[in-house]
């Protein structure tokens, strides 16, 4: 199966998810030795003094030389060269020394860099186990990337009951991507049996985390009432989150719904903005063209605005089409 998102290959640019990680298992290392005072590297890091967080982790690991998210901070500072010359290459070595005392981001990004040939040489076997050393502390971008790995399987058949166990950890851990790929494996039937209802339960759970294309997949289950309760307008409600977050089917959607009057009455300056939008996305569809940009001239030469360019009636009956999906090797 192809790899669903690109996201995890890296391309190391601040991400503030990693930098609270750290700071929460800074806080936890403090809350077991007893100790209150406060994280002075963290501190100096949120408010940007990034040469003092560089000294004060220094200074940790000087007490600690095994202090993982100290280890971990300073490889973010390198790979953002804040407060040092940006070296993503001495970056990657501070995070291998934080992932191998234990800090699942650090082997979550390393392990990807593994796996990419980014900053470091290529070594899938390694980076399987770096990504494993995440996984076992439940990181769920790892489990996700493992779950990934093992459809892709270098070339061989897809290993499914691999990848499944791995994507529902993932989804156990909130991970969109894995909620979005098991939705797509119960949606197509690969490695399992087709269960459209379980399906759209996987698209709504990534939906609910702000995935778009999973906000896409089950607004058009939900408008078509295939999987989950038919719902048109709650559907067109999911589709423009979608379409406004910058995804481009949805947007071709849109177009569609409002140019046809799909459960809406039919508004053309809507399907022109959303078609425009989706071809901005890159997602042309010569079934819009009619769809004038501006109206057709009346005889004066001006625009008329009041005159149709798409079918009046309304279709509410009308199914969605499908979205399409890559395919998955057999």
């Amino acid at each position: 199966m192809k790899i669903l998102r690109s996201y995890f290959y890296l391309t190391f640019v601040l991400l503030s998810p990693f930098v609270a990680c750290l700071s929460q298992a800074a806080d936890a290392r403090e809350a077991e030795s007893g100790s209150a005072a406060p994280d002075l590297a963290f501190g100096a890091y949120q408010r940007g003094d990034f040469k003092a967080a560089l000294l004060e982790a220094k200074k940790r690991l000087q007490i600690n030389p095994k202090d993982a998210a100290a280890l971990a901070l300073i490889g973010q500072l390198y790979i953002e060269g804040a407060g040092v010359d940006r070296d993503a290459k001495q970056a990657m070595d501070w995070f291998r020394r934080a992932a191998d005392f234990g800090n699942a981001e650090s082997a979550y990004i390393y392990g990807a860099a593994l796996l990419q040939g980014l900053n470091v040489p290529k070594d899938r076997n390694r980076a399987r186990n770096y990504l494993e050393k995440a996984a076992a502390l439940n990181h769920g971008s790892a489990l996700h990337l493992l779950g990934e790995m093992a459809l892709e399987n270098e070339g061989k058949p897809s290993d499914f009951p691999r990848a499944l166990d791995y994507f529902k950890r993932a989804d156990a851990a909130g991970n969109a991507d894995a909620s979005y790929a098991l939705g797509v494996l119960y949606k197509t039937g690969k490695g399992l049996d087709k269960d459209l209802n379980t399906a759209a339960f996987y698209f709504k759970r990534a939906a609910d985390l702000d995935l778009s294309a999973a906000m896409v997949e089950y607004a058009i289950m939900q408008f078509n009432g295939v999987g989950a309760p038919r719902d048109q307008q709650a559907a067109i409600a999911l589709l423009r989150r979608a379409g406004m977050a910058g995804n481009a089917v949805a947007q071709n959607r849109l177009a569609h719904i409002y140019a046809e009057g799909l459960g809406v009455a039919p508004d053309l300056s809507q399907a022109r903005y959303w078609r425009d939008k989706a071809r901005e996305g890159g997602l042309a569809d010569s079934a819009l063209d009619f769809l004038s940009s501006a109206g057709p001239k009346d005889a004066s030469g001006k625009q008329d605005q009041s005159a149709p360019t798409a079918p009046t009636q309304s279709k509410t009956q009308a199914p969605m089409p499908p979205t399409f999906q890559a395919p998955l090797k057999k």
